[in-house]
């Protein structure tokens, strides 16, 4: 190949036409005959020598002339059998006329070219080729590590076919190359770890090496025999990418002898039909390996190749499954967590675990999250628009960002490699490993970006002539993304995009349930609210027994007000459970003065939040109905209710009223009716029977082991009494209060309550800043705080009121005690609507706490 410009570079080498050199290698010679195998063509000049034919021109000659009809015969079969293959078909230790020597003979048709090749057999080839690759075979077949499956091809091989070196060389996506493995003979310096420039590989040569797995060179010399002719009368020259004999390119033989290398064999790595590696073998003296041992190290590369395909998926599958036990906990916490978006964040560092980087972005719905080395927020759109541009919904990377993108040049030392992990098949949103510059020195076996002088052979390129190791130093470049890496990377795509899904599911999913909810709460409510309200109405509409004031009167409605208050209150609220006797009696107290008798007899027994719930519901609506129509309605009215433990622990409860109207069963169930008879079945697993007996309504409820706790029993203990006129044990008398509530109504009640009991002053406040103004002017002598305000929380009011040293108390409406912080647990807490007894207990408590401290 002449090159005539000043400036010569290695994409030259990309052109040589290697497959059409006009010759052979010296160790065989070559016929070339027509379609039908009978007239030779062409043919190699030693061939006259070689199949001892005479000093003749054998082209236009039949086959059968120049080897014999039999021999000509069986390489007809034989081209017929694997003629249209593009592996040879062989024949061992093959005969021809006129010679004495024995031949190991190749055929193959190529372009409507029947190609015959004789090799001397080598009477020294003890061992049969297909022992030897059964051999090879068996010792790799049992290697279940790649690192291990490299080091005994090397070695195998050199034991087996004789070669000074042997390496195992794997191809970079760069299409530069590294030994991973070496066998050597003692005295050679090591290749181990060194990278081979891209360039040393041509692209032509690179495809043949797909196309015919083996190939020698059995003498770097450059020894070369012509083919005649040269080109046919069409002016074609003969393909012969499939010959064994093709002889080697003049730049190839300089490179070995460069080396120092006599003779090479090489022995290709497919993986998925790509060019994986090589498998290289070098000897130091000119070297013909005989057909047989090539056919075993075929078969061996072969097998090789398969079984690297095998463990790099077994590698890829650990990968996916270390990815996949990290994602399924990922996608766990899914379920648990309100925003997919916030978890992802939250996780970002953990992602570190999946692969070696330096850093870890996070781009989603525009709303870049970062950890560790990472880019600078100014330059991440211009980063993302980049990869939007290239990723094109698959996994990407690049360990020299700054080449593909200038603007990253800027912050290269923390981030020159990115690997982009696409999580939306819109260019949208993307998980990203980042990996820091790294001033690497690689061992390149020459210098990488080759520079040629003239050669002695003439005006063409010539190899490196010193193989000393070049020393690069790469600058904004990071460590590669390797292959299992990239294999982890697209496990983590298909995971996350698994899990958004899911999420989305999952959101979806929720908000029909939510719907359906809040359309039964609705409903709920709804007929809450009417019993309620008729309820108060029945309650109000009661006339004033004969004897008793209108205070009376009221005290006593407004007694019942409050016990139905507290009752809907702990419907509401059924955080924690409680006991079942407290919840009967916050429902009965509104009856117990308007009815004969209200018996309630039953062990200690504990609900749960969820059994507490139900069962206050249910036993509200039995009581709101026995009020309407039931033994309630009527002052001669009798209820008893009974609760004991079964054998296996379930609370059994039975209800029963006489003496009340006449019991009729409703013509239809209403929504009040289903409550009672489905509610404890169908979210407690219980039982739930109702008889609408003529004397009176009798029911029987079960709830499961599982919901209640039977305390054991305790030694009775004397409880101080309440006065005999219910009135508040301790005195308000001459205390200033602080009350800070946002409902005036409510403000205006308490402070009646608390001036009626001889309070000298109580100062409202109806937000935080009001309530701290007046703290400004004003030492109250206790303070009551309702927790939510509202549009916040009067926790600022608490700390100042502390930082004084004045004593308060929380006042909470629904149980809204997740609004007190830690530091405040000590602080009295009263439920809200204010009942005097508790309010001026609590009052008394906290001021007993500040002085007990004082």
């Amino acid at each position: 190949m002449l090159i005539k410009t000043a400036s010569v570079d290695l994409t030259n080498c990309d052109r040589e036409p290697i497959h059409i050199p006009g010759s052979v290698q010296p160790y065989g010679c070559l016929l070339a005959c027509d379609g039908s195998v009978g007239m030779v063509r062409r043919h190699s000049v030693n061939a006259s020598a070689m199949l001892g034919v005479g000093s003749g021109d054998i082209n236009g000659r039949r086959l059968d002339d120049l080897i014999g009809e039999g021999p000509a015969h069986d390489i007809r079969n034989a081209i017929a059998k694997w003629g249209n293959q593009q592996r040879p078909g062989l024949l061992i230790d093959f005969k021809v006329a006129h010679s004495q020597t024995a031949f190991n003979v190749a055929v193959h048709r190529h372009k409507g070219v029947n190609i015959i090749e004789f090799e001397p057999a080598d009477a020294s080839d003890a061992t049969p080729p297909l022992e030897l690759s059964r051999l090879l075979i068996g010792r790799i077949g049992q290697c279940n590590d790649l690192d291990v499956l490299f080091d005994n091809a090397a070695r195998l091989l050199r034991g087996a076919l004789g070669y000074d070196r042997v390496m195992v060389y794997q191809f970079a996506h760069d299409g530069s190359g590294r030994v991973i493995s070496e066998a050597r003979r003692g005295d050679l310096e090591s290749f181990l770890g060194q990278h081979f420039p891209a360039g040393d590989i041509p692209q032509q040569a690179r495809v043949l090496y797909v196309q015919n797995t083996v190939r020698i060179v059995s003498d770097a010399s450059g020894e070369r025999v012509a083919i005649e002719p040269e080109f046919d009368t069409s002016g074609e020259p003969l393909d012969l990418s499939f010959a064994h004999l093709r002889s080697v390119s003049p730049i190839h033989c300089e490179y070995l002898r460069n080396m120092g290398v006599g003779a090479s064999m090489s022995i290709s790595i497919i993986h998925d039909g790509v060019l994986w590696g090589l498998i290289a073998c070098h000897h130091y003296a000119p070297r013909a390996l005989s057909m047989e041992k090539r056919v075993a190290a075929e078969m061996f590369g072969e097998f090789f190749s398969m079984q690297l395909a095998g463990l790099l998926q077994k590698r890829k599958l650990a990968a996916s499954e270390s990815a996949q036990r990290y994602l399924d906990q990922l996608l766990h916490n899914v379920s648990h967590h309100g925003d997919i978006e916030d978890l992802l964040k939250e996780s970002i560092r953990d992602f570190s675990v999946l692969m070696p980087c330096d850093g870890i972005g996070l781009y989603l719905n525009k709303i870049w999250t970062s950890y560790g080395n990472a880019p600078p927020a100014a330059a991440v759109p211009a980063l993302m628009g980049f990869i939007n541009s290239v990723a094109e919904g698959r996994v990407w990377a690049t360990s020299a960002l700054s080449d593909r993108l200038p603007a990253a040049e800027d912050y290269a030392a923390a981030v020159s490699g990115v690997l982009a992990v696409p999580l939306s098949q819109l260019p949208r949103d993307y998980l990203l490993f980042f990996r820091s510059e790294v001033t690497q020195t690689l061992n390149w076996a020459g210098d990488p970006n080759k520079t040629y002088e003239i050669g002695p052979l003439g005006d063409r390129l010539t190899p490196r002539k010193s193989f000393a190791i070049w020393k690069e130093t790469v600058q904004r470049q990071s460590q590669p993304w390797l292959q299992n890496e990239r294999d982890t990377a697209e496990a983590v795509r298909s995971a996350l995009v698994e899990v958004v899904l899911r999420h989305n599911e999952l959101l979806a999913d929720e908000r029909h349930k939510a719907d359906l909810r809040q359309k039964i709460l609705n409903e709920e409510l709804n007929h809450r609210v009417k019993n309620i309200l008729a309820l108060i109405k029945s309650l109000v509409s009661h006339p004033v027994e004969d004897g008793r004031s209108i205070e009376d009167y009221v005290a006593s409605l407004k007694g019942r007000i409050q016990a139905l208050s507290l009752a809907h209150d702990q419907v509401i609220r059924g955080a924690g459970g409680g006991a079942l006797k407290g919840l009967l009696d916050a429902e009965f107290s509104p009856y117990r003065e308007s009815v004969k008798a209200i018996e309630v007899t039953g062990p200690d027994v504990l609900l749960d939040a969820r059994a507490y719930s139900v069962l206050a519901l249910v036993l509200h609506e039995l009581a709101t109905n026995a009020a309407k129509y039931g033994a309630l309605s009527v002052s001669t009215g009798r209820l008893s209710l009974q609760w004991k433990r079964t054998d296996i622990g379930d609370c059994e409860i039975h209800w029963l009223e006489r003496d009340g109207p006449l019991v009729t069963p409703p013509l239809r169930p209403g929504f009040g009716s289903m409550l009672i008879g489905r509610s404890i079945p169908y979210d407690l697993g219980g039982e739930s029977d109702v008889d609408y007996e003529p004397a009176g309504t009798r029911v029987r409820l079960l709830i499961p082991a599982r919901f209640v706790v039977w305390p054991a029993p305790v030694a009775a203990c004397n409880v101080r009494a309440r006065r005999e006129d219910d009135r508040p044990m301790a005195s308000m008398r001459g205390l200033k209060v602080l009350m800070v509530e946002d409902q005036l109504l409510i403000a205006m009640d308490v402070e009646t309550m608390l001036t009626h009991e001889g309070a000298a002053s109580v100062k409202t406040a109806s937000s935080v800043k009001e309530a701290l103004i007046a703290l400004t002017i004003m030492r109250p002598d206790v303070a009551i705080l309702d927790v939510n305000l509202g549009n916040g929380s009067s926790v600022p009011v608490a700390q100042a009121l502390r930082e004084r040293g004045i004593p308060f108390v929380f006042a909470t409406g629904y149980g809204e005690t997740s609004l007190i912080p830690a530091s405040m647990d000590d602080v009295p807490i009263v439920r809200k609507p204010y009942d005097l007894t508790s309010l001026v207990a609590a009052m008394t408590t906290a001021m007993a706490k500040k002085n007990s401290a004082g």
